[in-house]
């Protein structure tokens, strides 16, 4: 409930802009990958995504993200959301017996 002067209350957040994303052909159709390499420094964390065939010990990174250390821990916080609602809908995700490789 507003008060006189029609301010919402505290509990309610503002609603943030609407964002519309505008995307090419060629970034809409999406690569594959299966491999995450992740650095960091203070200022920054770089993603290079990469496509490992089996058999192969080489690896081609697809792309290279750098982001900011408060927007690398909102994608980890929305990546948690979505894998928890995702597993919530189809079951549990298998991650494997490979273990999580640790780059930095």
């Amino acid at each position: 409930m507003s008060d006189p002067a029609g301010t919402p209350p505290a509990s309610t957040p503002p609603a943030g802009p609407q964002i519309q994303l505008q995307i090419d052909e060629a970034i809409a159709q999406g690569m594959y990958t299966n491999l995450v390499l992740i650095n960091h420094a203070e200022n920054e964390f770089v993603l290079d995504f990469a496509f490992l065939q089996p058999q192969n010990p080489v690896a081609k990174v697809r792309a290279r993200l750098i982001s900011s250390p408060r927007h690398t821990k909102r994608l980890l916080e929305a990546l948690a959301n979505n894998v928890a609602r995702y597993e919530e809908r189809f079951g549990p995700i298998d991650p494997g017996t490979e273990p999580t490789p640790s780059f930095h």
